[in-house]
């Protein structure tokens, strides 16, 4: 295909074929890869129009060195971002890469509150959660773009953009039945994850940092990444059951194929969906489990205090969101006891 059979700003490199979006800014011409490539002679995808149509409309691309790329890597060198919990840091940096991909090129102060906006709509219609974590992550690399002096102070446009509203899928606790099932159909270290999971009704980062030198027989010490916060945890029976059938191959309770070090959050994740997957407990996630954790300790009757001293949570508010509907099936077995004895024929007066 000859260059001019391209698409105006559409530019086929000679030497690979490489379509690049060209485009002259005052006495410069800038070139950037496109994302849709095709091999000359064919037609022309629709993708591709639709690309141009974006790159066209998007602010100014500048050069290396004041760039949304070069405003991400400095945070991620950081000691804020050092310091975040591990889970937090590994969800930041998946948002990050994204943004780093997609608006990488572009100057801070070129980027106005309706291409915010514009992008924050398009990616709400793959998934609204996303959406709305990308957010608040790109309201964070414009705040640090303040701190490195490519914005004025002030001068963070996506500040004041508003989160999309959806309608939150309600985290339930996993059923008895799947609980049983995951336990008859799991390998032995998934099972071992799992019953760390609900028996400690921890983040699935902490207890992949768990070692066997936190376990003293009767139960584990665990330092929150999140919260900061030292707890001892007493291990119940089906957890000392796993743990004391379990191969001490690694400093680390939850080990890598390879035991050399900890097992990978993605392989964990993965272990749990094939599992999941297998027993057809999609429905409920490894977050789940913790909330699991809370309401069989709501059920037999515990306060918010003594829940937290095993979950870690810090405020009643969180558990009471956890363990809320637990206690509002006691609370309705309870008055439906009460309601029966009063109207029922032997009890009426």
């Amino acid at each position: 295909m000859k260059g001019r059979d391209l698409p105006s700003y559409i530019h086929r490199r000679k030497r690979d074929g490489k379509l690049f979006f060209r485009k002259r800014y005052g006495a410069k011409i800038v070139e950037i890869p496109l994302q849709t490539q095709f091999p000359a002679g064919d037609p022309v995808p629709f993708a591709l129009h639709q690309e141009r149509e974006r790159m066209l409309n998007a602010p100014m691309p500048v050069a290396e060195g004041k760039t949304v790329t070069h405003v991400i890597e400095r945070y991620e060198r950081s000691d804020d971002f050092a310091n975040l919990a591990p889970r937090t840091k590994a969800d930041y940096r998946q948002h990050l890469d994204f943004l780093q991909e997609k608006i990488g090129h572009l100057q801070p102060n070129a980027i106005e509150r309706h291409h915010v906006i514009k992008w924050r709509d398009t990616w709400a219609k793959k998934s609204p959660h996303k959406a709305n974590y990308r957010l608040r992550v790109l309201k964070i690399v414009m705040e640090r773009a303040i701190d490195f002096g490519l914005l004025p102070t002030g001068g963070n446009r996506a500040k004041g953009v508003s989160e999309v509203k959806y309608e939150k899928k309600e985290r339930m606790p996993w059923p008895a039945e799947m609980i049983d099932a995951a336990r008859e159909n799991a390998e032995p270290r998934t099972r071992l994850l799992f019953e760390l999971l609900l028996g400690t009704g921890q983040r699935i980062g902490d207890v992949l940092k768990m070692k066997w030198s936190d376990f003293d027989g009767e139960a584990i010490s665990v330092r929150q990444g999140k919260t900061k916060a030292n707890l001892w945890i007493p291990a119940p029976q089906m957890l000392l059951q796993a743990l004391g059938s379990a191969q001490r191959s690694s400093v680390f309770i939850m080990t890598n194929q390879a035991q050399t070090g900890p097992w990978s959050y993605r392989g964990a994740a993965d272990g749990m969906m094939k599992l999941r997957r297998q027993i057809g407990a999609e429905a409920y996630d490894i977050h789940s489990l913790r909330y699991t954790a809370t309401a069989e300790l709501a059920r037999v009757g515990l306060d918010d205090d003594l829940i937290m001293a095993i979950t870690g949570h810090k405020t009643h508010r969180m558990v009471q969101l956890y363990a809320g509907a637990e206690r509002q099936k006691l609370r309705a077995r309870a008055a439906n006891v009460a309601r029966q004895a009063k109207y029922s024929p032997s009890g009426r007066n």
